[in-house]
């Protein structure tokens, strides 16, 4: 259920990402897309916010902290670097909290950014923002997102 909660602003990132590339020619056709952009990117962070409420519950009612490696990116020996989520009484109350404040966000930016030129564009950046809020807060080593954000940000700096 944590995958799902992590990976459904992604790919709704994604598919509204790629309708953002869509070049409709008449008015009522960007109309369309608009909305189906706004429906697929606000239903995937809605079914998020369900899933992560279910979540919230579950370790609310009383099981104990758990970890759900995705992958395991490097294997040398003894070190070993994988993509995890680890799911705990505070993960699970930051999840609860990011899909709903998120999800209303959605919603809202239906109607206050209906004058965008590129709404489809815009959902895409706002479900893509909450992915990365959901990879602060279940990633299992978070030293290493920190590390990466700071040496990225150093970098860019000059």
């Amino acid at each position: 259920m944590v995958v799902a909660v992590v990976l459904l602003p992604l790919i709704g990132a994604i598919l509204g990402g790629l309708l953002a590339f869509a070049s409709p020619h008449d008015k009522h056709a960007k109309h369309k897309v608009d909305q189906l952009a706004q429906a697929i990117t606000c239903g995937a962070l809605v079914l998020s916010m369900l899933a992560a409420l279910v979540v919230f519950f579950d370790v609310a009612g009383g099981r104990e902290p758990y970890v759900v490696t995705l992958f395991t990116w490097m294997d040398s020996g003894a070190f070993e670097v994988s993509w995890a989520l680890r799911v705990d009484t505070l993960s699970a109350v930051m999840m609860a909290v990011v899909t709903v404040v998120s999800a209303m966000v959605h919603i809202y930016s239906i109607g206050y950014m209906h004058h965008d030129p590129s709404i489809p564009r815009f959902m895409a950046y706002l479900n893509f923002f909450t992915f990365a809020m959901f990879v602060l807060t279940v990633a299992a080593a978070e030293a290493a997102i920190g590390l990466a954000i700071l040496v990225i940000y150093f970098r860019n700096r000059g």
